[in-house]
């Protein structure tokens, strides 16, 4: 009952982080341009932004490290590249209206270098959304207090662990453990909290950085916007959304 209690918290919180994200990326396109997809998969949200917007003035770009999605987003005829987002971004200065990446942040290993790339990247006025979980959470600490892992990561290298100190499992039952191969999707490795990171958007140079949090656990659904505007700070997604 409890275990079912909190995925609806965590599917909920999802919808909601999700669905904003699309809106401010889409939002920054209205008039064209080019945006590029910081870990593109297999170009699914260009799908999703073609049903919010009119793309035919909309130059896509992705990149993506596994291959297997890249020949399946080039298959469908998708401008996604292949490259590793913790070494650079092979693309000029001031070249995108917006850069995205949504839950890609907590996945890589030198996050401030990419963020700093992006902000390279990004024209006069360009937008940037991240998607990403915040480690500073109430639930965080109670975890941390029964002597548990942060819900959200860092993740140890190891599947068994993993399994025996989460609490709950509320991420869709195809999200498996993948942390002992050699390149894991679902890993978590650095996670900032929501303060920290705002605060490192304008170090880099960014303005007009806006934040936004969703899911306030363990508080029940109904009570969810109302309490995400109040502590932003402590909700378990993050939704950033800046301006160079």
């Amino acid at each position: 009952m409890l275990q079912k209690y909190f995925k609806n918290l965590y599917q909920r919180a999802m919808h909601e982080a999700y669905s904003l994200a699309h809106k401010e990326i889409a939002d920054s396109l209205q008039e064209g341009g080019k945006c590029l997809d910081c870990g593109a998969h297999n170009g699914h949200k260009y799908s999703i932004l073609k049903e919010m917007i009119n793309m035919d003035k909309v130059s896509y770009h992705g990149v993506e490290w596994n291959e297997t999605l890249v020949a399946e987003a080039q298959k469908n005829l998708l401008n996604v590249v292949q490259g590793d987002l913790n070494r650079g971004l092979p693309f000029s200065d001031n070249e995108f209206r917006c850069v995205y990446g949504l839950s890609v942040l907590e996945h890589l290993l030198n996050p401030c270098r990419y963020l700093k790339e992006c902000y390279r990247i990004l024209d006069k006025d360009g937008c940037l959304v991240i998607l990403t979980p915040n480690i500073s959470t109430y639930f965080t600490a109670a975890l941390i207090l029964l002597g548990k892992m942060p819900s959200t990561g860092p993740h140890p290298d190891s599947d068994q662990l993993l399994k025996n100190e989460e609490l709950f499992k509320v991420s869709h039952e195809s999200l498996q453990p993948d942390t002992e191969i050699d390149t894991p999707i679902h890993r978590h490795l650095v996670v900032f909290s929501y303060r920290v990171l705002i605060s490192y958007f304008k170090t880099v140079g960014f303005r007009e950085v806006k934040g936004h949090g969703f899911g306030l656990y363990p508080f029940p659904n109904f009570m969810q916007p109302y309490l995400e505007r109040i502590d932003p700070c402590h909700c378990h997604q993050m939704v950033i959304v800046a301006r160079k």
